[in-house]
C-alpha cells in the first residue's frame, strides 16, 4: 500500500497529506526540478532559505512517470495549498532574454511561483570563474597558478558578446531557423586550448566571431536598428554586461566546449607537477609508490568538482534569484500563523 502511495504522490496528494500536520508545523515547500542533475544545485541555493517554520523538498517533476525537463516542472499545479507551497525551479535558458516574446517567456516571467537561474542554466553557475582555480585545486591538490581564468572567460565573454546578441535578436524576430543556437554554440567553443598561451585561442575565436557577424549583416541588412536596440536593453534594462557573456551563453556548450577545455590540460600540468615533486622526494622505491598511490587515490574528477562548487552565489545573476526567493519567503511567513 505505502509503495502504491509513493508511486502516485503528486501536488493533489501533498495538499491532502498537509490536513495531518500540527498547525504549528514547519511549512514545506515543495520545489519541482527538470532533472537528476539539478537537485543538488537547487537544494544548495534553498537550503538558505530554510528556517524553523519553512522547510523546501526537492523534487523530479513527476514522481509517478519518468518525465523531465522545463515543461515537466512547469506542468505541476503552482501555488499555495492548504498551508504548503508548489514552486518550479528552473533554467532560464534564453526564456529570461526573450522578456515575453514566447509564451513560455511570458509564463516564466509571470508567475511568483517559478523561479529561475538568471543565468542561462546551472552548468553556467558551475563555471562561475572565480571558482574555477579552486576547482582545480580540489581536483588535484596543487595550489599553483598557471593562468588567470576570470581574465580568461572576461576576455572571452567580451569577444562573443556582439554574436551574442545576435543570438537572442535572432530569437526574439522568429530567425532561429536561419541561426540557431547550434550555430551560435560552434562558432564560440574550442576543441582545445593551449593553457601557456590561451590568447591563440582568443585570437582565432576573435576571427570566427567577425566572420560571423559579417554574415549575419549580409544576411540581415535591415537589422541594424534593432540590433542596436536590443544591445541597450539587455545592458541597460536586464543588466547584462559584455564581461559576464559566458553567464548567459547555453550552459552545456560553456562547460564542455569552453572551460573543460581549457581546465582539463591545466589540471594535467597541475597533476604532473605534483608526480614530479613525489619522484624527486622521494628516498626509495616504496617509498615513492606509496606516496604516488596516495595521491592518485586522492584526485577527483574536474567536472564533479565544478558541480561542487558554490561561490557562484556572488554572481550578478544569483542576487536577483535570491531577491525572488526571499519574495517568496516572506509571501510564506506572512501565511504563517502566529
Amino acid at each position: 500500500m505505502a509503495k502504491r502511495l509513493q508511486e502516485h504522490l503528486n501536488s493533489t496528494y501533498i495538499e491532502l497529506a498537509s490536513k495531518l500536520r500540527p498547525k504549528d508545523a514547519a511549512r514545506k515547500v515543495v520545489a519541482y526540478v527538470e532533472s537528476y542533475d539539478d537537485v543538488f544545485f537547487w537544494r544548495s541555493v534553498l537550503q538558505d532559505f530554510e528556517t524553523d517554520r519553512i522547510k523546501f523538498e526537492v523534487m523530479l517533476p513527476s514522481r509517478h512517470t519518468l518525465s523531465k525537463g522545463k515543461k515537466a516542472a512547469l506542468m505541476n499545479r503552482l501555488g499555495p495549498s492548504l498551508g504548503d507551497f508548489m514552486v518550479a525551479c528552473v533554467d532560464a535558458d534564453y526564456d529570461y532574454l526573450m522578456q515575453g516574446a514566447t509564451e513560455v517567456s511570458r509564463k516564466l516571467l509571470g508567475s511568483p511561483f517559478i523561479f529561475h537561474t538568471y543565468a542561462y542554466a546551472i552548468e553556467n553557475y558551475q563555471c562561475y570563474a572565480p571558482s574555477l582555480h579552486t576547482a582545480c585545486v580540489m581536483a588535484t591538490l596543487n595550489d599553483r597558478d598557471i593562468l588567470s581564468f576570470e581574465a580568461f572567460l572576461e576576455a572571452y565573454s567580451r569577444i562573443v558578446w556582439p554574436l551574442f546578441v545576435w543570438s537572442i535578436w535572432a530569437h526574439r524576430y522568429g530567425q532561429a531557423g536561419i541561426y540557431s543556437i547550434t550555430d551560435f554554440a560552434q562558432t564560440v567553443t574550442f576543441h582545445d586550448i593551449n593553457p601557456w598561451h590561451p590568447e591563440n585561442a582568443l585570437e582565432h575565436l576573435r576571427d570566427r566571431v567577425n566572420k560571423q557577424i559579417g554574415w549575419l549583416q549580409r544576411k540581415f541588412p535591415k537589422a541594424k536598428d534593432t540590433y542596436l536596440k536590443l544591445r541597450k536593453t539587455m545592458q541597460e534594462e536586464l543588466g547584462i554586461l559584455p564581461a559576464d557573456t559566458y553567464l548567459y551563453i547555453q550552459g552545456h556548450a560553456l562547460m564542455d566546449g569552453v572551460v573543460l577545455p581549457l581546465l582539463t590540460p591545466v589540471c594535467n600540468i597541475l597533476r604532473r607537477e605534483r608526480e614530479k615533486e613525489i619522484t624527486g622526494l622521494a628516498l626509495h622505491g616504496k617509498q615513492k609508490q606509496t606516496e604516488m598511490s596516495g595521491y592518485h587515490h586522492s584526485q577527483s574528477p574536474i567536472d564533479l568538482m565544478l558541480r561542487k562548487g558554490v561561490a557562484f552565489k556572488r554572481s550578478a545573476p544569483y542576487q536577483k534569484l535570491r531577491a525572488d526567493l526571499e519574495k517568496l519567503i516572506e509571501r510564506i511567513s506572512k501565511r504563517l500563523p502566529a
